[in-house]
């Protein structure tokens, strides 16, 4: 997990429904992703480099499927993401219930629009996965305060094998060896879903060119260096720890390999890591 170091990053959201890498405007510090060693345990310093811009050029694409404020039914299938519309998205227990459980803010702690993994729809309320802890955590929220929209891709993470998997629909468009979490610090198995893109201040540091935040946690570390543990997906500065158990629980790629994936994962796609 990249650290939280006081070293600034930019942050990369995705438009839902276009493959469209749009710049988030406020360039943050390091610390949504927090615990992840870089090459030799190590992490980038504080300092190294000068705050970055992500380019924003459009990604064409057509949308998988309208966007709409309502609760399509589901295709078999097929998986659906929900980006938060207002500031404040209130979550609830079940469908229904007459007072919220929690508020996220949108965009989220780390400057990134909130999104959902959609579970189901229900009339009026949408079932999502939630980037908070524990993992696992699910809630209610109103379809009024979502756009959905569909998703054709998903990652497996195989950990005894030090595989990531992509697959768009049943084809598979990525094969990758990745280090993973040691014994001390695993990564934790379960479903997850892409909530944040970072780009790193040094390309070339100890986390690489990007790094994808996921809506998981690690199950050891509470937090680490100020962050709250958050589960990754990251380059490295050294490809030797890559096929290894080497990280604090993050997934490690080569640096070709995760900025080939980045105009293609928009966020919110589902991640399965499996032991």
């Amino acid at each position: 997990m990249p650290p939280r170091d006081g070293a600034s990053v930019s942050r990369v959201s995705w438009v839902l429904g276009r493959r469209t890498a749009a710049l988030v405007a406020a360039t943050m510090m390091v610390g949504a992703l927090a615990g992840c060693g870089g090459g030799g345990g190590g992490g980038d310093k504080a300092g190294t480099s000068d705050k970055t811009t992500v380019p924003s050029r459009s990604q064409p694409a057509r949308p998988t499927t309208p966007r709409t404020n309502g609760a399509p039914t589901l295709a078999a299938g097929t998986t659906y993401v929900a980006q938060a519309v207002p500031a404040k998205v209130a979550v609830y227990s079940a469908a229904g219930a007459a007072a919220p459980q929690t508020t996220l803010s949108n965009p989220n702690e780390n400057g990134a629009p909130l999104v959902f993994l959609v579970e189901q729809s229900q009339g009026d309320w949408v079932k999502v996965d939630l980037p908070i802890r524990p993992n696992g955590s699910v809630g209610w929220v109103k379809a009024a305060d979502v756009k959905l929209a569909a998703d054709p891709y998903s990652v497996d993470i195989a950990l005894s094998a030090h595989r990531l998997t992509v697959h768009k629909g049943t084809q598979v468009v990525a094969d990758e060896p990745i280090g993973v979490g040691t014994s001390e610090t695993p990564t934790p198995g379960g479903k997850y879903y892409i909530k944040e893109l970072l780009r790193p201040p040094n390309p070339g540091g100890a986390y690489g060119p990007y790094a994808y935040g996921l809506s998981g946690f690690s199950n050891v570390l509470d937090d680490f260096n100020g962050g709250d543990g958050v589960i990754g997906i990251h380059g490295t500065n050294d490809p030797s720890t890559v096929g290894h158990d080497v990280s604090h629980g993050c997934i490690r790629l080569n640096n070709k390999a995760i900025e080939a994936l980045v105009p293609v994962l928009p966020l919110g796609t589902p991640v399965h890591i499996s032991a």
